[in-house]
């Protein structure tokens, strides 16, 4: 008999196998795959109602049915199938032993070295081909390894900082991303490369831009709108792509790098502070808004820049990184009331708002926003159509808004004047210098120039 042992609550035997019965299906379909001899990583062909489905046993998932097996596909897709007394389950293949070592990440005479700097997301894992899962990487070894072609562009070091979805990220973290940055670049560092969940890289990316300053390496933020374990992946090749630009590009400052196409043909490289999410899964979800993406990589690395910007130098990196908590972002709309957002305005050191068009709100918020300015809160109004500049000089309620103490910061991001606020607040020694930071372009966060295209 296997000798059994639990690791993380599940039931595995003495090969490393998650044992069937472990699973958390019903005692039926469990007994039904243990005398076939299924275990997790097993392949299986099920066949029900004239369907046949073939792929690789899964865990059972908490949100499903007990009688629902879960088969991860050749496409990379998991599916359940609702198994009845009629269907049919057949094992083809048993799961290939694997283990897992970490092992030396050998470095090459001749090549830069580059940090990477893990903080979790999709891009940041890798695929157990045995289950056909995907883990986040933990160690040094899971990052480099899983873009093994990276090895022929830079010598790889890489570190855990964290292993969080981004929407978890707060500004404890970016403070010790920031710290952590610095390190690596004033030991030698080329280049460092932040693998980053998708969903508020550009709130982290503004962050490090006003933190950092002017840095003297390529600090480069990527992630991935598909998982390793999908055909249609873009992890590997975002990360390549980030990895010529910092050693081809001889470019400074703190950048984003992700597909621009949906094929794996093109590249754009984002300044920090000029960068959005603006779809939820396409792989050219990112944008640089208000500004022409810094430069294109295209599929054999060739960079074609489209802005200047600083060069790499052999100055030490330095980080601001006090951040004033108490702002927040809010976003106007129709009948808003000012009853209910009295106690935020008073309570807070800064508000931003994304206004209607040029930067409006209804007239009812006025009053509010000028007893805050008289409290010392700084209010700053930008505009949620995101292209454009602001403009408060066109229309009577912009000019009663300025006259009420209301700032703008032209066509600057809501998201990324929230983070310049926050950092502004926290290094400077008066409202009034605090307001004139939010002024001043800093980051390539602003500017008043119009393109053709608005």
């Amino acid at each position: 008999m296997s000798e059994r042992k639990t690791l993380f609550g599940i039931v595995i035997n003495n090969k490393g196998y998650a044992l069937a019965n472990s699973m958390s299906y019903s005692d039926a379909l469990s007994g039904t795959l243990a005398s076939l001899g299924a275990v997790e990583g097993s392949k299986l062909s099920v066949v029900r109602d004239g369907r046949t489905f073939v792929g690789t046993l899964m865990p059972h998932h908490e949100f499903s049915d007990p009688d629902v097996l879960i088969l991860k596909m050749k496409s990379g897709y998991n599916v359940g199938v609702k198994i009845t007394g009629s269907t049919e389950i057949t094992v083809l293949e048993a799961p290939a032993e694997r283990s897992r070592k970490e092992t030396e990440v050998e470095f090459k005479k001749g090549l830069p070295k580059l940090v990477l700097i893990g903080t979790g997301g999709t891009i940041a894992s890798y695929v157990d081909y045995r289950t056909g899962a995907v883990h986040p990487a933990l160690s040094t070894s899971d990052m480099v390894n899983a873009v093994p072609e990276i090895r022929d562009i830079a010598n790889i070091d890489a570190r855990v900082l964290f292993s969080i979805f981004s929407e978890n990220m707060n500004v404890e973290h970016w403070q010790k991303l920031a710290e952590a940055v610095v390190e690596e670049i004033n030991n030698g560092a080329d280049g460092v490369i932040i693998p980053h969940g998708t969903d508020t890289m550009g709130y982290t990316a503004a962050a490090l831009s006003f933190m950092l300053g002017d840095v003297p390496k390529p600090v480069v933020l990527v992630g991935a709108q598909r998982s390793s374990d999908r055909p249609s992946s873009d992890a590997s090749s975002n990360l390549v792509a980030c990895a010529r630009f910092c050693t081809q590009g001889k470019r400074a400052g703190v950048f984003v790098v992700m597909h621009d196409t949906l094929g794996d043909d093109s590249f754009a490289v984002h300044a920090g502070t000029r960068v959005r999410k603006m779809h939820t899964s396409r792989r050219d979800a990112f944008h640089s808004i208000n500004a022409a993406p810094v430069a294109h990589i295209d599929k054999d690395g060739k960079i074609r820049f489209n802005t200047d910007g600083s060069k790499i130098s052999g100055e030490k990196a330095v980080a601001k990184t006090g951040m004033e908590r108490s702002c927040v972002l809010l976003q106007y709309y129709p009948g808003m009331d000012p009853a209910l957002f009295e106690d935020v305005f008073m309570r807070s050191k800064g508000v931003v708002i994304a206004g209607s068009g040029l930067g409006h709100v209804n007239e009812n918020m006025i009053p509010l926003i000028r007893k805050a300015n008289a409290n010392g809160t700084i209010v700053v109004l930008t505009s949620q159509c995101l292209n454009g500049r602001t403009n408060l000089n066109v229309y009577n309620t912009g000019r009663d808004m300025l006259a009420a103490g209301v700032i703008t910061v032209l066509d600057m991001l809501p998201e990324t004047a929230y983070v310049k606020l926050m950092w502004a607040l926290a290094n400077s020694f008066s409202v009034e210098e605090a307001k004139e930071i939010m002024r001043t372009p800093l980051a390539e966060e602003m500017s008043d120039r119009r393109t053709v295209d608005e």
